[in-house]
């Protein structure tokens, strides 16, 4: 019987969509999967007509961190040359995601718990579920967070919630999520996945332009971030490039932001 897919991958309109595919157990990372997502990950920057991506769980579930075999071989040896590669694995599964050359939408149902929350912190967006559960996980199972896990946080929420979430063990549902800052609207279960690949959508219509403008945004605002000084020149090639593109006999009857 052959064995399914661990990451699939479609590309529909300029949008790349990423299932991780390990339903049975919540999509937990291993290293087959790891290096499954890493090499989607190629894939997408490799074709220039991808705008942007989306990543979601089968199964109705985001991702539930590591997988728990690994895991525990890892804890049986932790020093050990393979227990160090092995969370290296996990580790460049989302280091890669984070590294896309599109701008990205993790679209979070059921939970993101563990390194599962680093891989949709590591999402440029997240669409997240009404009643999804976020939770750093790591303290609660007795472990040290990973994978720079509060860098991670830090960038999107304050070190207050910071320490509350990822040392202190609390877990937050999809609407107190939006409010931490954690993601940037929560839908009802059944419409997270359209809701991301709508928003994707914007940048699949245009891959050239969005994948600038992402690499603007990016550099802007680090880490580290720039001054606006610095940001000014920064994006000047960039809109004069996009300006060549346009032509000048295109701006006649553009629709302003306002209309």
């Amino acid at each position: 019987m052959t064995e399914p897919e661990p990451v699939l991958f479609e590309v529909t309109d300029g949008v790349a969509v990423l299932t991780l595919n390990a339903p049975r157990k919540r999509n937990a990372i291993d290293g087959e999967l790891a290096g499954a997502l890493i090499e989607a990950c190629e894939r997408i920057d490799a074709d220039l007509a991808i705008g942007s991506a989306v990543i979601q769980g089968a199964g109705g579930y985001f991702c539930s961190g590591g997988d728990r075999d690994e895991l525990a071989a890892i804890s049986a040896a932790p020093a050990s040359d393979e227990g160090i590669r092995a969370t290296q694995r996990i580790y460049d599964a989302f280091l890669r995601f984070g590294a896309l050359k599109v701008p990205t939408v993790a679209a979070v149902r059921g939970g993101a718990v563990g390194a599962g929350m680093n891989l949709a912190l590591a999402a440029d967006v997240r669409v997240v579920a009404e009643d999804a559960v976020l939770a750093s996980g790591f303290t609660r199972l007795g472990v040290h967070p990973g994978g720079g896990h509060y860098t991670l946080l830090t960038r999107v929420v304050t070190p207050e919630a910071a320490t509350v979430l990822g040392v202190l063990g609390e877990s937050v549902n999809g609407r107190r999520a939006v409010e931490l800052g954690l993601a940037y609207e929560a839908q009802p279960d059944e419409e997270v996945e359209a809701r991301a690949f709508a928003l994707a959508a914007r940048g699949g219509s245009d891959p050239a332009l969005t994948r600038a403008a992402i690499r603007s945004l990016r550099a802007e605002v680090g880490p580290p971030a720039l001054s606006w000084q610095a940001a000014v020149p920064l994006e000047q090639s960039a809109q004069l490039w996009s300006f060549a593109r346009k032509g000048s006999d295109r701006w006649k009857g553009t629709e302003r932001a306002s209309d």
